[in-house]
């Protein structure tokens, strides 16, 4: 099984810790998001997991510590948008954000740190030539500490109702705005994609991505991963199937598009309960709890098998 970590929250900004421990206790326990008493208690062996995926604005937390999951598979999804703290509310300064992102590519490769410029959003403060010019900036910054980029436009959810972000992309602005970023990204020498798009960009040099990505991990593994397309993700996601060990609701970065967090505000009040040392991510287990050993089904495969 493909452990995502997390979709729901971000583990290498705020949990680290948390994290490191469930890899030397050797298992976690993940609470099912829709009936909180079903509990979920997942092995974390090399043998069971076919690879980590990281979600995350800054994985700084994480940089020293790197060397006790060597014997996993796993990459980077690292978000570096060109918003300002009216957005992102609680992010450092993109001058920081870059030299992490620097820093991780250097100690574990390129190929393991894959760029997110997502999700673009327009309004007065972030026009189309905005976007443009930001992304060239940043996309010169990081020649060389990436070989990819992924990007998407704005979805509208309750969740992330607020401020002005809420104004509809029109088509043609989605093309002027694929066009010049794609230009950008090939003269940089990145492979462009966009993730959870219906849109056909192809012409443009843009394929459809998927960040849970069965071919990249069997590249790094040394393995042939057979994924099957993850059927609880939006009919435009194209990842494979994974087991997110996050929890809604518990992010600190205050992201004002943020569809993982009711409120910008949610997450410290959520986060509270937290313990590095627990199995949960948050809170204890209590009396109510029906705790169960989750069967993870590997999908991987000695690549000298298959010939």
């Amino acid at each position: 099984m493909i452990i995502s970590a997390s979709r729901r929250t971000d583990i290498p900004a705020y949990y680290a810790a948390w994290f490191f421990n469930r890899i030397r206790e050797g298992f976690v326990s993940v609470r099912n998001p829709f009936y909180s008493h079903q509990v979920s208690k997942v092995f974390l062996s090399p043998e069971r997991v076919d690879a980590f995926v990281f979600w995350t604005k800054n994985p700084k937390p994480m940089l020293n510590h790197l060397h006790l999951i060597k014997a996993y598979p796993y990459y980077f999804q690292f978000t570096l948008n060109a918003y300002a703290q009216d957005i992102e509310t609680r992010l450092p300064e993109k001058s920081e954000l870059v030299d992490t992102f620097i820093s991780l590519a250097e100690k574990i490769g390129p190929h393991r740190v894959i760029w997110r410029y997502d999700p673009i959003l327009l309004n007065d403060t972030y026009p189309i030539a905005y976007h443009i010019e930001q992304f060239g900036i940043i996309a010169r910054k990081l020649q060389g500490y990436t070989k990819k980029v992924s990007f998407s436009f704005m979805d509208f959810y309750k969740k992330n109702a607020g401020k002005d972000i809420n104004i509809a992309i029109k088509q043609e602005e989605k093309v002027l705005i694929a066009t010049y970023i794609a230009k950008i990204a090939q003269e940089q020498g990145l492979l462009i994609e966009t993730c959870a798009e219906t849109m056909d960009l192809s012409p443009y040099g843009i394929s459809h991505g998927r960040c849970i990505d069965d071919t990249l991990i069997s590249q790094l593994s040394g393995y042939s991963v057979d994924g099957t397309k993850d059927k609880n993700q939006r009919l435009a996601c194209r990842c494979v199937e994974s087991l997110d060990i996050g929890v809604y609701n518990t992010c600190l970065n205050g992201c004002v598009y943020c569809y993982a967090n009711h409120h910008p505000a949610n997450g410290e009040k959520h986060a509270q309960p937290h313990n590095p040392l627990s199995p949960l991510m948050i809170g204890e287990y209590t009396h109510h709890d029906r705790v169960k050993e989750r069967s993870l089904k590997s999908h991987k495969r000695l690549q000298n098998e298959l010939f």
